[in-house]
């Protein structure tokens, strides 16, 4: 009782403390509340101040939001590309504040790792072409690692059943709402890699949500929604996205034994391609032809091959290792003959100072030298580890009740995606921050061998109830 009067004191004279300034600017400085970028400013920080206050519930999702909106080709504002990082840093003070503070929350060999990856970020930095910004891009893979290490561990541990439930109902309304706005004609993610990106990791989600026990309604509103999501994956025409997206959902099917459900997926896809070459026949052989020349080929000669798109982006990454060998080029960085000084900002990446590498693993390798990459190889190597601790479970039990699938799926997705696209070490990344988020939670909850009691602790829950409204804890 006495924490609760404490905590109402605290909250009101916070309030009070935040009116009083606000009425002493608008009496001595009346234009700044004339000014969109103050007002702005002023609702962001009213959002992050009560997210603050909810933060195991509420700070996790609007970071994403932030991040989202910071990175679409919609008029939001460019405010959210400054806001993203305040976010992220509130976010990595308060989450390692509240660990502190508790003392019950454990770091192990996969935390360890992160940590000398962030060292060898720094070091690369010093050795840099522009060493003030490849610091600071160091810095925001720091609190990236921070936030996901202790901010989403708190939004998870205590309340597993609704973090994932929200998870679940999150991705529904994602690719809801992006697919009504593909509809709309608004390419929302800016470009069709990054489309195919979010809906190769979305994909696993909703397919995982097709499996948990609920009515039909919700179980053929998840199966639409994963429909949706594998078409958007094919409308990107990116092949990494395609193919992350069907290893990932053929996996998880045939490790949890749905073979039906994996066979029916493929007769589908069978009947519908063999209807179309029926009854639209030269519409058919113009659609398989342009498909062949704009997915398999990317618009290149086909004697050359199909990855004669990736072939000069990682040709260059092999130069530049070969002359930044050991150190790398600094993080975030990478030296093109071309002085972008004059076009750096504290915020945003220029493009005179970064590359495409046509891979994430070759480009940290050319980030941070082959030496500073070996903390980056363990870290992955060990991520890996979760996810084959995840798959020896699944296949042992058959339960796809355990929390940890749809992230081992999340993380299976983007590694093969992160193959031929550069973003896994990008923090200012949407799908970064993504899929690090779900990687630290999944070094915690990767079980080592069938858990009948957490399953037992799940299955009524889901079957009572539809996910989305789980009951809190186990």
């Amino acid at each position: 009782m006495t924490e609760r009067i404490s905590a109402g004191w605290l909250i009101g004279a916070t309030v009070a403390l935040f009116l009083l300034a606000s009425l002493y600017l608008a009496y001595t400085q009346p234009m700044f509340f004339t000014s969109p970028t103050f007002l702005g400013g002023l609702i962001v920080l009213e959002f992050l101040l009560a997210s603050i206050w909810v933060y195991r519930r509420a700070f996790f999702p609007l970071v994403l939001v932030v991040f989202l909106f910071a990175g679409w080709a919609l008029p939001v504002g460019g405010g959210w590309t400054v806001a993203r990082w305040i976010f992220l840093g509130a976010g990595a003070l308060v989450g390692s504040f509240i660990m502190l503070k508790e003392r019950r929350h454990h770091f192990g060999m996969f935390h360890a790792l992160a940590t000398f990856c962030i060292l060898a970020a720094v070091v690369s930095a010093a050795v840099s072409r522009y060493p003030g910004f490849a610091l600071l891009k160091a810095s925001s893979l720091l609190l990236l690692f921070v936030y996901a290490g202790t901010g989403v561990r708190l939004a998870v541990t205590g309340r597993e059943n609704r973090f994932f439930a929200g998870l679940l109902t999150g991705s529904e309304i994602f690719v809801a709402g992006l697919a009504l706005l593909y509809l709309a004609g608004i390419e929302a993610m800016g470009n069709p890699n990054s489309l195919g990106a979010v809906m190769a990791v979305m994909a696993p989600i909703l397919l995982w949500g097709t499996m948990l026990e609920a009515d039909s309604f919700a179980h053929n509103r998840r199966l639409g929604l994963y429909a949706v999501s594998m078409y958007l994956a094919f409308h990107s025409h990116s092949r990494a996205s395609m193919l992350a997206a069907l290893i990932s959902c053929g996996l998880m099917c045939l490790v949890l034994r749905r073979y039906k459900m994996l066979g029916q997926g493929l007769v589908i896809i069978v009947i519908v391609f063999t209807a179309f070459a029926i009854i639209y026949p030269e519409e058919f052989k113009q659609t398989k032809a342009d498909l062949t020349a704009d997915v398999v080929f990317k618009g290149k000669d086909s004697s050359l091959g199909i990855l004669q798109s990736r072939q000069s982006p990682w040709e260059g990454a092999v130069d530049t290792i070969r002359e930044h060998f050991w150190f790398g080029s600094g993080f975030g960085t990478t030296d093109n003959g071309q002085d972008a000084s004059a076009d750096l900002t504290p915020f945003e990446t220029s493009e005179k100072a970064t590359r495409e590498n046509g891979s994430s693993y070759l480009t940290i390798v050319t980030w941070v030298g082959v030496l500073g990459a070996v903390p980056f190889v363990f870290l992955l190597f060990s991520l890996l580890w979760k996810v084959v601790r995840t798959l020896l479970w699944m296949l042992n039990t058959g339960n796809p009740l355990h929390p940890a699938i749809p992230l081992a799926m999340v993380v299976v997705a983007g590694m093969t995606h992160a193959v031929f696209e550069d973003w896994m070490f990008a923090p200012g990344y949407y799908l970064c921050v993504f899929f690090w988020s779900l990687a630290f939670v999944l070094a915690d909850i990767a079980p080592w061998a069938p858990l009948p009691s957490f399953s037992r602790g799940w299955r009524p829950m889901l079957a009572q109830q539809e996910v989305g409204s789980v009951a809190p804890g186990r």
